[in-house]
């Protein structure tokens, strides 16, 4: 059983909202950070203790708090009872393994979802839990470990770049939520490069490597569609749903992000129905290369068929058979044999067959 499999049997039979971290520790300590901002400031601070974040829950201003590490269930807690987190929601923060979902709530709207990425030898998805949490004039954002995709965001917060900072803390949580759909546009592409590769090399020779990446091509795309099949659901809800944290002016801007979703599982889609084609492919090649070789095979035996003839006959002891006393009937067989042979692979290539 796996490291994620085991840590969610231990909440078997615990009671809801029991707080135990499901998925791998990736980072040694929990890292608080905070920005802080409206039209006219900006600041930024590290949190030495959890602590430090509590005061921005009731700013005027708006305030981004993210967490880095999700091991520490003490610190998750206590940064979600100051800000009257449900225990459910701090549950589901804890458990990596959950698929996208939204749960809104009096006082704060719950979204987790999966940041994907390309590994570092770019021979595979990696993907990351990250959770947001949105309050009256903040948010909460969860994730495994440190480094992520959101520092044009963080850039633009500084530089003071587009409508950002003169817009609240409902027009940041899509930009988050709009950020992470985004990069899943280049995880596709990526999956179209790799789909183009394979194919060309299976055109070129089918082997059992190929049929590898193919099963690995399969799994990473049905694992694609349990991400982002659900995500459509959840964005859908946040724009069809009237709730108080986000302004009537930002719903355009959710709609959007559910149609790149659309477009994202109609792509996901498409490179499924490639990689069945890309299948076909493979066992056609197969199919041909053994249809090569067995034709090779045939036309050997065929060529040898009279051969065998001839060696038959003059190989029975048969005491009256005139050509056993031809003094040139050895060189004459053979000459005989070696015609053959010549004629039948002149024939076989004019047939095209060779």
């Amino acid at each position: 059983m796996s490291e994620n499999g085991r840590k969610t049997s231990r909440k078997s039979g615990l009671p809801p909202g029991a707080l135990i971290h499901v998925g791998s520790k990736k980072v040694d300590h929990v890292k608080v950070s905070v920005i802080d901002y409206n039209e006219d400031i900006y600041s930024e601070k590290i949190c030495e203790q959890p602590s430090d974040c509590f005061e921005f829950k009731d700013s005027e201003t708006v305030s981004w708090i993210n967490i880095d590490g999700l091991h520490d269930t003490e610190v998750i807690a206590k940064i979600g009872n100051h800000f009257d987190l449900h225990s459910l929601t701090i549950e589901d923060v804890l458990n990596t393994n959950h698929r996208p979902k939204i749960e809104e709530f009096q006082n704060h709207i719950f979204i987790t979802l999966k940041m994907l990425g390309i590994s570092k030898n770019k021979t595979g998805i990696v993907h990351e839990q990250v959770s947001f949490i949105l309050g009256k004039n903040w948010i909460i954002s969860f994730q495994e470990q440190e480094g992520d995709i959101f520092d044009s965001i963080r850039m633009r917060l500084k530089e003071r770049k587009g409508i950002i900072r003169d817009k609240g803390a409902d027009y940041l949580f899509y930009r988050l939520i709009d950020t992470v759909v985004d990069n899943y546009f280049y995880v596709t592409d990526y999956i179209s490069d790799v789909s183009e590769k394979l194919e060309e090399k299976i055109l070129i020779s089918p082997t059992q490597e190929s049929l590898r990446e193919i099963q690995k091509l399969k799994k990473q795309l049905i694992n694609l569609r349990k991400i982002t099949n659900p995500l459509r659901e959840v964005v859908s809800t946040i724009e069809k749903d009237a709730n108080d944290l986000i302004e009537e002016s930002t719903g355009p801007y959710f709609r959007d992000v559910y149609e790149h979703i659309i477009q994202i599982n109609d792509t996901i889609e498409t490179q499924r129905d490639m990689a069945s084609s890309i299948m076909d492919l493979y066992l056609t090649g197969v199919s041909n290369k053994m249809n090569e070789v067995m034709k090779l095979l045939t036309i050997i035996a065929t060529i040898f068929i009279p051969l065998t003839f001839i060696a038959g006959i003059y190989g029975m002891n048969f005491e009256h058979m005139p050509e056993l006393h031809w003094k040139y009937g050895y060189h004459i067989a053979w000459g005989i044999m070696i015609l053959i042979t010549l004629i039948m692979v002149i024939y076989f290539k004019k047939k095209k067959w060779l």
